[in-house]
């Protein structure tokens, strides 16, 4: 696996690899995207990878990445408010779960709704749509509502934790991010399949298994069974790894 970004990379060695936003940013800067430093992960990743393609430099979006004026949050935020200078922080979070509250008692915030939402209010910017903070706050009810998510085309932690809780609901947030972490350091793409299959592929020697697992009475086999039964046979495998292997993460080895 690569652990550099380099112009001649290929487009595999970019996307089996995991790179933070400062490696991203200054490989951006290095290749001429315009206004690198301004720009999102996901943004970054999807110039990168045009650049890899194209070997063209490009911006990768239509939002305005210059903001001047006063911010909305200083102007005083309501409902009636037009979205001009959008911050988000946790007063601006803290008036739309407020709100929503009001408006949808029994709505219940899911994973991932926040970057869906800030998704959908730059789409309305960009296209003049010209919404309200009240149309902020309904968006906000109408994605908690939904019963799954379409995926994220550069979201891939997002659509690994979602895949990972929804293969099995008694898995929980904490052990999603531990297989997450070890997804970060192989040589595959990082998603949930690809995740599944390198564990299924890795068959350690059962005395090992034994000694490893000894005292971890928070392993579920059973949770781990369902991860595989169901996503290996989607991916057309046809064995099962060990499922107590399975939920050994980085920090039991």
């Amino acid at each position: 696996m690569a652990n550099a970004l380099f112009p001649t990379m290929t487009l595999h060695e970019f996307e089996n690899g995991y790179w933070y936003v400062d490696q991203l940013k200054n490989f951006a800067q290095r290749i001429g995207i315009p206004a690198a430093e301004k720009l999102r992960k996901d943004e970054l990743e999807k110039a990168i990878v045009a650049f890899l393609r194209t070997g063209k430099a490009r911006l990768p979006t239509e939002r305005s990445l210059r903001k001047t004026g006063v911010k909305d949050v200083e102007r005083g935020l309501n409902l009636k408010l037009r979205i001009e200078n959008y911050t988000s922080n946790r007063e601006t979070k803290d008036f739309i779960v407020e709100q929503a509250g009001r408006l949808a008692p029994q709505v219940r915030e899911k994973s991932g709704v926040w970057y869906r939402l800030n998704r959908w209010r730059d789409e309305q910017l960009t296209s003049d749509e010209h919404p309200t903070y009240g149309d902020l706050v309904r968006q906000y009810i109408v994605l908690n509502k939904m019963q799954r998510f379409e995926r994220i085309p550069h979201g891939r932690y997002i659509n690994f934790v979602a895949e990972f809780l929804g293969a099995d609901k008694r898995a929980t947030r904490a052990e999603a991010i531990a297989a997450w972490t070890e997804l970060k350091e192989l040589d595959v793409p990082k998603n949930y399949v690809s995740w599944v299959k390198a564990r299924a592929d890795f068959k350690p020697f059962a005395p090992m298994l034994r000694l490893m697992s000894q005292g971890d009475a928070k392993s579920s086999p059973k949770s781990a069974d369902s991860h595989l039964g169901k996503m290996l046979a989607a991916a057309g495998r046809n064995h099962r790894p060990d499922p107590l292997w399975f939920w050994l993460g980085p920090n039991r080895r």
